[in-house]
């Protein structure tokens, strides 16, 4: 998967591709009048409403009328699959759905998918206001993101989201340590590495700020935020001269990564680390393969990162297969 690929694209939802596939899913869904075609007209419905989603998750509306067309086809199991997911993009914890196995699915679909969307809409902007006016809200929020999986792209998004507004509301340190969390979920979320850069730098802290700069234009070269700062830093003064930008240090790059692999390593797997074992000298990248053989996928990229920086040969190839692996989930 190449850095253009279409993950990338759809980690900013198109809204007027996922309004036009909507907008077939309708017109063939009313066409469908219990005659021999209704199997084609519905099998066009269901794959622009699914084509919908896929352009934008982050309208309800789309998510609406897949569920309709799999409640006008009878499909139980598709109506639970459309559930399942929508709880996945909402950071909810699917399992919680298996307290609804002796629910009519074709009856209560739509209850459910409408009560989620009350609670926990999918718009930033709409959602923010139904918890701003309570600091409660807020603070059991950002416990909820302590706790979440975020490894789903759009689940990711959704969220870095969200918490840009608990920045805008001027939390910015409760805003910097949900943004690592996150990261440390899903590390190719290329959006919100240059936020963090841009909160880092607003702070004036310029080193962090470029090591996020530089995991963003990693990720997306077309995003030149890294480049752009660089250029920013070279035409800072000081005092009567121009202070040249010096690109921080591979120390502070590796620490930076040494805490981003923490971040990623589930907390069980931090306890086991800590025993004392016996100390076993192992070739570089074998840590990164190990970690890719396990699915943790995520730690394995910020350890291979590091060992880039570090200069181990081959670490800068395994990382852009973690990349690719990242984008295939």
């Amino acid at each position: 998967m190449s850095v253009d690929s279409i993950d990338d694209k759809l980690q900013h939802p198109r809204r007027s591709l996922g309004n036009r596939h909507r907008s077939q899913a309708v017109k063939y869904l009313k066409i469908v009048n219990g005659t021999d075609s209704d199997s084609t007209n519905l099998g066009w419905a269901e794959q622009n409403a699914r084509q919908a989603v896929l352009h934008d998750f982050t309208h309800p509306d789309n998510w609406r009328i897949l569920l309709k067309v799999k409640a006008v086809s009878g499909d139980r199991e598709g109506i639970r699959a459309v559930l399942d997911d929508i709880f996945t993009v909402l950071g909810r914890d699917p399992e919680l759905l298996n307290q609804l196995d002796d629910v009519d699915m074709l009856e209560s679909g739509s209850t459910i998918l409408e009560g989620a969307f009350a609670a926990d809409p999918l718009d930033p902007d709409e959602w923010w206001e139904t918890i701003s006016s309570s600091n409660e809200e807020i603070s059991a929020f950002i416990a909820r993101v302590e706790s979440l999986d975020l490894r789903d792209r759009r689940a990711n998004v959704l969220f870095s989201r969200r918490i840009e507004r608990v920045r805008d509301s001027g939390d910015e340190d409760g805003y910097l340590s949900l943004a690592r969390l996150i990261l440390a979920q899903r590390p190719t979320n290329f959006e919100a590495w240059a936020e963090l850069g841009r909160m880092h730098e607003r702070r004036g802290e310029y080193s962090d700020a470029w090591i996020c700069y530089d995991q963003a234009q990693t990720q997306f070269p077309k995003m030149d935020v890294r480049d752009q700062f660089k250029e920013r830093m070279e035409g800072l003064l000081d005092g009567n001269e121009s202070k040249p930008w010096i690109i921080p240090a591979v120390n502070e790059r590796v620490d930076f990564l040494r805490k981003m692999e923490s971040m990623a390593t589930p907390v069980l797997e931090r306890i086991d680390e800590d025993a004392p074992e016996e100390e076993i000298e192992k070739e570089p990248l074998s840590e990164v393969r190990e970690l890719i053989d396990a699915g943790r996928l995520s730690e394995a990229f910020f350890v291979a990162r590091r060992l880039a920086a570090e200069g181990v040969s081959d670490a800068v190839n395994i990382t852009e297969e973690i990349r690719r692996k990242i984008g295939d989930e």
